[in-house]
Parts: structure tokens; sequence; C-alpha cells
């Protein structure tokens, strides 16, 4: 395994293209310190290079690549075998560095040793996890304006209850004043009774001792 000479630090979204050469069946890797629960995505193409033309051409029929991706514990995060290109996708489960290695790997029975491999990779850290935030983020924002809603709905109901108690108050009161009222008028028509029954009385019992000759 050879590592190439470069460590890639993402502490924010962040996309990156470069290439590197390689011989067939030669692995290398690159180190990666990523944040934890971040989405990394990796794009490559391999280019072989053509002997007769001296050029890289733009496609490598026969070829594909083999990448992993482990951590410094050794977690083997992702083991695939992919076509000469592709992309390749892994979530950090913990933050610190990652090693991405890819080797290519030959279909054909006889590999030349000598055989260079021009491969383009593009990184794309967070890019994704940063959408997958600000969906987060609108899913609190609504539970938020929920909780609110639900909040405001409830203040509204004790509203509606206090209204509620204030009326059947209003009502007892003038209900208990109008009762104080009828008794007091009651009572004030019981003593105008009591006297006009005592002035009768008296009244009839002067009659009789008058009529028996008493007084």
């Amino acid at each position: 395994m050879q590592m190439l000479t470069f460590l890639l630090c993402f502490g924010f979204p962040f996309s990156t293209a470069f290439y590197f050469h390689a011989g067939e069946r030669e692995e290398k890797c690159l180190i990666e310190d990523i944040p934890s629960d971040t989405l990394v995505t990796g794009t490559f193409k391999i280019q072989q290079w053509d002997i007769g033309r001296h050029t890289f051409l733009e496609s490598a029929p026969g070829l594909g690549m083999f990448v992993t991706i482990t951590t410094y514990n050794d977690e083997v995060i992702l083991s695939k075998l992919y076509g000469p290109q592709g992309t390749f996708y892994f979530t950090s489960h913990s933050p610190g560095e990652h090693i991405i290695c890819l080797e290519s790997n030959s279909t054909r029975l006889v590999s030349f040793g000598g055989s260079r491999l021009r491969i383009h990779l593009d990184i794309r850290v967070g890019e994704h996890d940063l959408d997958a935030a600000i969906a987060q983020a609108k899913d609190k924002v609504n539970e938020l304006t929920f909780k609110l809603e639900h909040l405001i709905e409830q203040i509204e109901q004790i509203v509606k209850e206090q209204n509620y108690q204030r009326d059947r108050e209003e009502n007892f009161r003038t209900t208990s004043e109008d009762t104080n009222s009828n008794v007091l008028w009651w009572a004030f028509a019981q003593i105008l009774i009591f006297i006009s029954v005592g002035i009768f009385q008296m009244k009839y019992l002067k009659d009789f001792f008058i009529a028996k000759k008493i007084v």
C-alpha cells in the first residue's frame, strides 16, 4: 500500500478534485480528517496510458477499481469493486482520520506491471449532510411551529375556560343578589304581616274588653 503524500482535512462542506498516477494493481491511499456523521461522496475515473499514442485514453476497458474505506481503528466502512469509473458513498460514524484506498483491478488474465494509469478523483465532503442539516433544521422549525400552535390552542382553551368560569361566577353572583333581595323583601313582608296582625289583635282585644265593659 502506498500512501499519498497529502492529508485532506474537512471541517465543513467541501469539494476537491485531483488526479494521480498509479501502476496496474497498485494500491494508493489517502487520508481524510472527517467530522462525525458526515456523508462523503467520491467519484473516480481511470485512464490508461497508450504506448502507441503516448497519451492517456479516455476509457480503460478491462479495468476496475477496488475501493476500501477504513478508520485508524481498522474498522472497515466500505469495501467494494467498481468499474473503470463510478461513485462511492460512506458516512463517518465517529470523528477522525479515515483512510480511502483505491486499487485497480484488471479483468485480464495477464497484467503488465509497467502499465500506467491516471486516476481522477473528486471528493465531496458534507454537501449532502448540509442538506440533511437544513432538512433537520426545517423539521425542528416545523416541530417548534407545531408545539407553538398547540401551546396557542391550549392558551385559547384556558382563556375560554376562564371566560366560562367568569360568566358562571357572574351568573351565580346575579342569582345570589336576586335571592338575597327576595329574602330581604320577604322578611320585610313578614315584618309588615306581624305588625298588622299585632295591631289587629290589639284592636280586637280592646273592642272585646269595651264590649264586656271590662275597661
